[in-house]
C-alpha cells in the first residue's frame, strides 16, 4: 500500500483537526491538526491519565528563529477532532524546539523541550514545564539541563528500579565554526529522584548517532534506535542492566536520511518503526546545514578537534515516511508500507513560500492495538493518522 501527498497549497485548509477515514484504506484515519503557525514540526505524542491523547510540536515561521514555540494539541476519549493548540512556551529571544510529555509514574505530567538562540544547537538547553492535575495546566519553566548543547527529542522511560532514563543528544560545535552535526554523540540523563537531579552518562563510540529512542524489551533488557546524521542506516544498541550501560550503535536494516524516527512496542511483543526509508545512497540531494537559511548565526560552544573526516549529511528526501515491523527483538524489519509518499524535498525549511515537502520527525504510540502516528506534513502541518490492526502489514 502506498499514499500520495497533496499538492502543498491544498493543506492549510485541511488544518481543522477533525479526524475522517481514509478514502481507500480500510482501518486507517486522519486529520490535520490545527495550528496558528506557518510552520510546525517535530511532534510527539502521549497519553495523559484520563486516555486524552496529547500531540506536542514547535511552531512559528522557521526552525531556529526567536518566534518558534510550543504547541499541544488534545484528543479526548471518543472525540473525532483535535482541539484548537495551547501555546506552552513564549521566549521571544529563543527557539523552543523538540518537545515531548512524560506521564511520571506519580502521576504528574511533564513537558519537556529545548531553548537555543538562533541555529546555535551548540548552546542549547532543556527545559521543562510541570502539571500537578493530570495536564489540564502546567506550572513555570524550569531548566532541566543547562549543559549547552544538550537536545532532547525522544520520551524518558523509567526502569525496573524506577530510574527515569532521559535520551539526550550533544550537539557540538567544531574549531570555531557554527553547528553542522558533524561531532554530535548521544548520552542518558538517568535520574534516581523522580526529576530532582540527573547524572549523564555517555554512549560509548556515538558519534553521529542521535535521537536515542530507548524500548524496554522486558526485565533489564532494552534496544535504543538512532538517527544517524552521516544518512546511512538507523542505529541501535543495546542493554542488559536497566540502561545503566549501553553497546555501541550499530546498523540496522533500515535506512536513515539523517532524519529524526521513533518505534514503540506493539501489544503483542513486536516493535513498529516509523522513519523515512531513504539514505544518502539513494538521492545526491544536498545543503550545507540545517540552519543555512538564517543568517548572523554565530559559533556557541566548540570543541577543537584537529581531524573530523566525516560530514554530517543533509538535504536527503525526506520520504517515503514509512512504518517497519520487527518480530525478532529489533534485529529486523521485513515487513513494511509506505504511510506518505513523495518527492521528500528538503532542502529548504521555507513553509511560507511552500518549498518544503518533507515527510519527517514522526511519533508513534499504541492504545488497545490500534496505532497513533503523528508527524510533519511539508513543515506547514502536523498530520495524525490512526491504523487499526488490520491495516498493519
Amino acid at each position: 500500500m502506498t499514499f500520495t501527498g497533496l499538492p502543498p497549497e491544498a493543506v492549510p485548509a485541511l488544518m481543522t483537526g477533525a479526524i475522517t477515514p481514509h478514502s481507500t484504506v480500510e482501518g486507517r484515519a486522519e486529520a490535520y491538526l490545527p495550528s496558528p503557525c506557518i510552520q510546525n514540526h517535530a511532534a510527539n505524542l502521549a497519553f495523559l491519565p484520563d486516555s486524552t491523547l496529547t500531540c506536542v510540536w514547535f511552531g512559528g515561521t522557521m526552525e531556529g528563529m526567536g518566534d518558534i514555540s510550543i504547541y499541544m494539541s488534545r484528543l479526548a476519549p471518543g472525540s473525532q477532532r483535535w482541539s484548537e493548540p495551547e501555546k506552552m512556551s513564549d521566549d521571544p529571544e529563543k527557539s523552543e524546539q523538540n518537545p515531548l510529555i512524560f506521564k511520571a509514574p506519580d502521576g504528574k505530567i511533564w513537558l519537556l523541550y529545548t531553548s537555543q538562540t538562533s541555529g546555535n544547537q551548540d548552546g542549547s538547553v532543556v527545559k521543562c514545564r510541570i502539571s500537578d492535575d493530570g495536564g489540564e495546566t502546567f506550572g513555570p519553566v524550569r531548566i532541566l539541563c543547562d549543559r549547552p548543547g544538550t537536545f532532547v527529542r525522544q520520551q524518558i522511560v523509567v526502569n525496573g528500579k524506577g530510574d527515569w532514563l532521559l535520551p539526550v543528544f550533544r550537539c557540538v560545535g567544531l574549531n570555531g565554526q557554527r553547528w553542522s552535526g558533524d561531532a554530535d554523540t548521544s548520552a542518558v540523563l538517568i535520574s534516581r529522584d523522580g526529576g530532582a537531579s540527573w547524572q549523564m552518562r555517555d554512549i560509548p563510540d556515538s558519534l553521529g548517532a542521535v535521537h536515542m529512542n530507548i524500548l524496554p524489551l522486558g526485565g533489564d533488557d532494552m534496544i535504543a534506535f538512532y538517527r544517524n546524521r552521516f544518512a546511512e542506516n538507523i542505529l541501535s544498541s543495546r542493554s542488559s542492566d536497566g540502561g545503566e550501560t549501553w553497546s555501541a550503535p550499530a546498523p540496522t536494516d533500515l535506512p536513515n536520511n539523517n532524519s529524526s524516527i521513533q518505534a514503540t512496542i506493539l501489544n503483542d511483543g513486536g516493535i513498529a518503526m516509523v522513519y523515512n526509508h531513504s539514505n544518502a545512497d539513494m538521492s545526491d540531494a544536498r545543503r550545507q546545514s540545517l540552519y543555512d537559511e538564517i543568517e548572523g548565526i554565530e559559533a556557541g560552544e566548540t570543541a577543537i578537534v584537529a581531524d573530523n573526516s566525516r560530514k554530517a549529511v543533509w538535504g536527503v528526501p525526506r520520504a517515503p515516511l514509512s512504518l517497519a515491523i520487527s518480530r525478532d527483538g529489533g534485529r529486523s524489519f521485513p515487513h513494511r508500507v509506505d504511510l506518505d509518499t513523495g518527492d521528500g524535498f528538503c532542502l529548504s525549511n521555507n513553509s511560507k513560500d511552500s518549498l518544503n515537502r518533507e515527510f519527517s520527525y514522526p511519533s508513534i504510540v499504541g492504545s488497545d492495538g490500534t496505532l497513533h502516528i503523528a508527524y510533519t506534513y511539508y513543515r506547514r502541518a502536523i498530520k495524525y493518522i490512526s491504523l487499526a490492526p488490520q491495516s498493519l502489514p
